[in-house]
């Protein structure tokens, strides 16, 4: 089925003309989730509408937090840089709480008004160093083919399979090894995403989105004189890197357990199911409140997947509110740090897999 308009035992090594080859995949449909678009379309339209006092409170609020952390940041450094990491650390958890607004502007489900949020993603999208119309393409393409296997590689986190990985060069292999490392996932790559790769178009991208990534890289260069004038520059530099590098690990870390956990769902395109891939194929997260509300309720990712039109704030009361969606099998904080030793997906298997399976391949 396709997306709507705006989802034996282990492998085995097979003896051919005296040398082994990898498991062959088996593409074959999943059956785990019977849903229907018409089962859950009606489930989810009374949580589309947008609340125009509840998303102006919760940008004021948000917007309110994140601009007294700098105030207090200004005081802080003039006595003890000591005292500045404390607000570095809730700088960095508001600044994941900023994209998620920004996120439901890219959607247009944050506000009822297509100005209102375009004007409310740009600003925000500016604080999150991230150009609003080109990542609202992005992730379009995203949300269109999550869990397709032929569509793979715009918006997403790299991820071979089993057997492109033993067929691939060295050089491919070091280089996937390397991005699937922890230590560069949530140090490297934040740094790399927001402070490098955002500055510049992706190849292809239509002119819209090349101007926005232009216009937000000039509102950029005054925001840092700006801010600069006011702190040093050095000082602001060291300030907004520590921020913005603790906020996008904490959100590259969102994004990564979003799709990447043992039972996800990957299909290939003839197989590929929206339905499917929204609750097979994207997870629920269930974390502590205080986390749930700096990540704006991105972990009901199952009904995001769904409908992205529904707000950050009305997607906790539609998965409690119905029990196809509660039905899902929710993963907690610390089960969620298992995903790190998944690297590859197995078609045999039907599941994501650690390096340990080549080991035992071998």
């Amino acid at each position: 089925m396709s997306a709507p308009q705006s989802e034996d035992n282990g492998p085995c090594l097979l003896q051919v003309e005296g040398r082994l080859s990898p498991p062959q995949p088996q593409n074959k449909p999943s059956e785990e989730v019977s849903y229907t678009i018409d089962d859950w379309r009606p489930l989810v339209e009374p949580y589309q509408k947008a609340s125009r006092w509840r998303s102006t409170w919760q940008l004021v609020s948000t917007l309110s937090l994140y601009a007294s952390v700098w105030v207090m940041l200004f005081f802080a450094v003039q006595y003890s840089w000591w005292l500045a990491v404390p607000l570095i650390v809730l700088g960095a958890a508001l600044l994941v709480r900023v994209f998620i607004i920004f996120h439901d502007t890219t959607h247009g489900s944050f506000y009822s008004s297509r100005v209102a949020n375009d004007l409310v993603g740009g600003l925000t999208g500016m604080l999150a160093f991230t150009p609003y119309r080109h990542w609202r393409g992005e992730h379009s393409i995203h949300h269109g083919a999550t869990g397709d296997l032929d569509r793979r590689g715009v918006g997403d986190v790299w991820t071979m399979t089993v057997v492109e990985y033993l067929a691939s060069t060295r050089w491919t292999k070091f280089t996937y090894r390397i991005s699937r490392n922890p230590f560069v996932l949530l140090l490297v790559a934040p740094a790399v995403l927001f402070l490098g790769l955002q500055r510049f178009s992706r190849k292809g991208a239509p002119d819209r989105e090349r101007r926005s990534v232009r216009n937000t890289n000039i509102a950029l260069f005054v925001m840092i004189c700006v801010m600069g004038s006011i702190f040093g520059f050095v000082p602001y530099l060291i300030l907004q890197t520590a921020i913005m590098l603790g906020g996008g690990a904490g959100g590259i870390w969102l994004f990564y357990l979003q799709h990447q956990y043992e039972d996800a769902y990957w299909e290939h395109t003839e197989n590929w199911d929206y339905t499917v891939a929204g609750l097979k194929g994207s997870s629920f997260l269930r974390l502590p409140k205080v986390l749930q509300w700096f990540s704006g309720n991105i972990g009901f990712h199952h009904i995001h997947h769904l409908s992205p039109r529904i707000p950050n704030y009305h997607l906790e009361r539609c998965h409690v509110a119905n029990p196809m969606f509660s039905s899902v099998t929710p993963m907690t904080f610390w089960s969620s740090f298992r995903s790190l030793n998944l690297r590859l997906w197995d078609e045999a298997s039907r599941k994501l897999v650690g390096w340990r399976h080549l080991r035992a391949l071998r």
